[in-house]
């Protein structure tokens, strides 16, 4: 998607997203996948960077750097959160250490839209990066109902899916299940 529809997209989802009437939980974040640009430009949340994104160090210092600039007359910038796709322990600590505020980790399981990131984790190894930084962990790949569990069980914050949710004939069954099985 070119830089200018995915701002069209992300500023239409941003209104829409933020004119609903939630659910009492919080407000929605929009976290714009690997464009660090049309995030900053369009005032989302956040930031997901995948592998061959711009490191989480120099994204950073980009986020930090256009804050400082902005106008002293507007209120107080909301939080930007910066997170990284990560496929093996040594990538997590070293997003963790240079300023990633959460980190997806995976595939855990297999998965055909993760296949070219690698074979699955596991739990065994959700387990050891979860122990090894201090920021949130998000399970990644392959997560089903039956499965989600495992993986808050080996210390994820929590799970992200595609599929999951995709194929899905009721979304929010799909989430009430997840809430009963993984409280």
């Amino acid at each position: 998607m070119s830089a200018k529809a995915l701002s069209h997209l992300a500023r239409e989802v941003s209104r829409r997203t933020l004119a609903g009437p939630g659910d009492g939980r919080g407000a929605a974040r929009i976290i714009v996948n690997d464009r660090i640009d049309v995030a900053l430009s369009e005032s989302t949340g956040g930031v997901h960077l995948g592998e061959r994104s711009l490191p989480v160090d120099q994204a950073r210092r980009l986020v930090e750097s256009r804050l400082k600039a902005a106008p002293q007359t507007q209120p107080p910038p909301k939080i930007f959160l910066l997170g990284v796709s990560c496929h093996s322990l040594e990538g997590a600590i070293s997003a963790a250490d240079n300023g990633a505020d959460y980190i997806f980790f995976g595939p855990i399981f297999a998965t055909a839209s993760k296949a070219g990131m690698g074979e699955p984790q596991g739990t065994a190894n959700l387990a050891e990066v979860c122990r090894s930084v201090a920021i949130p962990v998000l399970a990644i790949g392959g997560i089903t109902l039956e499965n989600a569990a495992t993986c808050i069980a080996a210390g994820a914050t929590g799970i992200a899916a595609i599929r999951l949710f995709q194929d899905a004939p009721d979304p929010a069954a799909v989430v009430k299940g997840l809430r009963q099985r993984t409280a």
